[in-house]
C-alpha cells in the first residue's frame, strides 16, 4: 500500500465535530463505503487516518487534508463519491490523489476571519486593528504544554505574512495568511489579541474559515 490523500470540506453543523470524533467518523466512513484501507496493528486494529493541521472546533474549511493508505489498483476517482455518501452532512470529499510532498512542507494557511458587530462596526475599529497588526513587534503570552510554567511568550508579527481588510456595515473581514506550523499561529489567538489590545474593536461574534493551505512559496499545497 502507498499513501494517498483526500481533500475535504467541513461546513455547517459539521464545524462542531471535534478532531478525534472526525477521525472516528472517517474510520467508520471507510468501512461503510467498502474502501479497504491500511489498519493499525495490535489487538484492536482500526483504519489508519491522519488529518494534517487539525482544525479547531467551530472553524469551517474548504481545504482539509487527510492521509491514509489504499491497496494498489484502487480507482481514486471513485473515492470522493463513495466516501461522501458515507459521511455526515457538512463533510464533503472533493478530491483523492497520491500523496506527494511531506506535510512538514505545508508552511502557511489562508483564513477568512469575520468580526461581527450587533450594532454595526464601531467607528475607528478597522484603523485600530490595522495599527495593531502593523507594529514591528507584538508579543503576547499564550498557553503551552511544553513550557514548565504552562505559558510562553510569542511575537505574532513574524507569524503573519499578510492581512487584507474589508469593512462592512456590521462586520470587519480579515483575509489573513498565517504561519501553519513550527510554530503556527491559531487565528483565535490573533482575535484574542485584538480584543485585549483594542477593546473598542472587540466583536460580538467571530467566524473562522480556512480557505487555502500553502507551501513556503505561497503556492497551494498539494
Amino acid at each position: 500500500m502507498s499513501d494517498q490523500r483526500i481533500q475535504f470540506i467541513k461546513t455547517g453543523r459539521a464545524r462542531y465535530i471535534s478532531h478525534l470524533d472526525l477521525m472516528r467518523t472517517f474510520q467508520r466512513a471507510f468501512l461503510r463505503s467498502g474502501l479497504h484501507v491500511r489498519h493499525t496493528e495490535g489487538f484492536n486494529p482500526h483504519a489508519y487516518v491522519s488529518i494534517a493541521l487539525p482544525l479547531s472546533v467551530g472553524f469551517s474549511s474548504q481545504c482539509e487534508i487527510l492521509e491514509f493508505g489504499l491497496p494498489e489498483g484502487t480507482d481514486l476517482r471513485e473515492v470522493p463519491r463513495r466516501l461522501t455518501q458515507a459521511l455526515p452532512e457538512g463533510v464533503t470529499v472533493t478530491r483523492c490523489y497520491e500523496g506527494g510532498r511531506p506535510i512538514r512542507e505545508l508552511c502557511w494557511v489562508n483564513y477568512i476571519i469575520t468580526l461581527e458587530y450587533d450594532a454595526g462596526a464601531p467607528l475607528g475599529a478597522e484603523n485600530a486593528i490595522r495599527a495593531l497588526l502593523s507594529r514591528d513587534s507584538l508579543v503576547v503570552t499564550k498557553k503551552s504544554k511544553k513550557a514548565k510554567s504552562g505559558q510562553v511568550q510569542v511575537d505574532l508579527i513574524p507569524l503573519i505574512h499578510k492581512v487584507d481588510y474589508e469593512g462592512r456595515r456590521d462586520a470587519i473581514v480579515l483575509d489573513v495568511v498565517l504561519r501553519a506550523q513550527n510554530p503556527g499561529l491559531n487565528p483565535a489567538l490573533l482575535v484574542e489579541t485584538i480584543q485585549n489590545q483594542c477593546p473598542e474593536a472587540a466583536p460580538d461574534y467571530v467566524s473562522y474559515h480556512r480557505k487555502q493551505v500553502l507551501d513556503k512559496d505561497f503556492h497551494p499545497f498539494l
